[in-house]
């Protein structure tokens, strides 16, 4: 699925939906795990405390995340505003034969490609 040459992006770094606290958030611990096996990793979370995180973490989030552009798409928070733009929108992210993983199971099971 993903691959040192694969360019994933992560959808969500907070703690929980719609909520800036990224006290004790596990998303970290996805983004730790990919780049140590050397995985390109971006992070967009416009809800999130950017300063927090890049003090607390050293993660700077993609503001602008480009559409046909990552191997991977990870929604690992379900903001509203992810879940408002409709599975559809998150996947324009993904590169043809790209990989769309639900974490949170916030889409119905036909639209994400992996979730939990």
């Amino acid at each position: 699925l993903v691959n040192k040459k694969s360019k994933v992006l992560i959808l969500g770094v907070t703690f929980k939906e719609n909520c800036p606290d990224i006290r004790n958030t596990k998303v970290i611990n996805i983004v730790n795990r990919l780049k140590k096996i050397s995985i390109n990793c971006d992070v967009h979370d416009p809800i999130a405390d950017k300063e927090s995180l890049e003090r607390e973490y050293k993660i700077m989030t993609n503001p602008e995340p480009k559409y046909h552009d990552y191997d991977a798409v990870i929604l690992a928070v379900p903001h509203t505003l992810f879940i408002e733009n409709g599975s559809k929108k998150l996947k324009k992210f993904l590169k043809s034969g790209g990989t769309f993983f639900d974490l949170k199971s916030a889409f119905d099971i036909k639209e994400s490609d992996w979730r939990l």
